[in-house]
């Protein structure tokens, strides 16, 4: 005689609904149990990755993601909260999910180089493996930056981020609104191609590697200690801050 197969509900909050099928976006849905008890498989298998949650209530009860279900369970699932008081709840990660570090996966090259205009430590090592990635975002504490949901879905990542958005400045806009990082922002402060912290630097010292015209009209320079590159307020600087503008970041340079 087959088993007749059990049912949970489960209700996903804001943006958790943009993972779930259609049919059951923004109300509540009933989910088999038929892939294990365990409520961070069963949440995942429908499709919402654990990194995007930040709190999970069964039966009305805060939880951890290693509870087990039952049939006739009610699910509520909740992304992560910017201003609204959730204490106490349980916390489902150890440590906070807000760490302005980043690693990001190979198509973020862009994302990369405006994260790093603001400020922010943002590792992109290129075409590496997902376990490499995952690997990097656990043992560094960086969030982990991707449109890859399987990804997300891996044991190893705690801190992630899925980006909605296809455009890189769109992209940017997520992640300052998502994790409230505005406050956070210190445009000019690191090097775009590699990440490291500039310096203040004379124009006498570095006087022999810049172009005439440049050594002649520009009196402000910074040095990045790790890759060498030079920054000063150039004919892009005007497009640099329109670009601020645009994400809504002050900037008084």
């Amino acid at each position: 005689m087959c088993r007749e197969t059990e049912f949970v509900t489960i209700r996903a909050y804001a943006e958790l609904n943009d993972f779930l099928r259609k049919e059951w976006r923004q109300r509540e849905f009933s989910y088999p149990v038929t892939g294990g008890r365990n409520l961070k498989h069963l949440i995942e298998s429908a499709g919402i990755p654990h990194t995007e949650i930040e709190l999970i209530l069964l039966n009305g009860l805060s939880v951890g993601f290693d509870s087990t279900v039952k049939a006739g369970d009610r699910i509520s699932v909740y992304p992560v909260f910017e201003s609204t008081d959730v204490f106490p709840v349980i916390a489902l990660r150890q440590e906070p999910l807000r760490k302005t570090s980043f690693v990001l996966d190979v198509h973020l090259g862009k994302l990369a180089a405006i994260l790093r205009l603001l400020g922010f430590d943002a590792k992109f090592p290129g075409d590496v493996p997902d376990e490499e990635l995952a690997g990097i975002s656990a043992e560094e504490e960086r969030i982990l930056l991707t449109r890859d949901r399987m990804l997300l879905k891996r044991n190893t990542v705690t801190h992630g981020c899925f980006l909605h958005s296809q455009d890189p400045e769109k992209q940017a806009g997520e992640i300052l609104d998502r994790l409230d990082l505005r406050r956070c922002v210190r445009p000019f402060s690191r090097c775009t191609v590699c990440g490291g912290l500039l310096e203040p630097v004379s124009r006498e010292i570095i006087l022999h590697r810049l172009e005439p015209l440049t050594g002649k009209y520009y009196n402000e320079f910074s040095m990045c200690p790790a890759c060498g590159r030079i920054y000063w307020k150039g004919t892009h600087y005007k497009a640099l801050i329109r670009l601020l503008k645009r994400l809504n970041v002050y900037c008084s340079s």
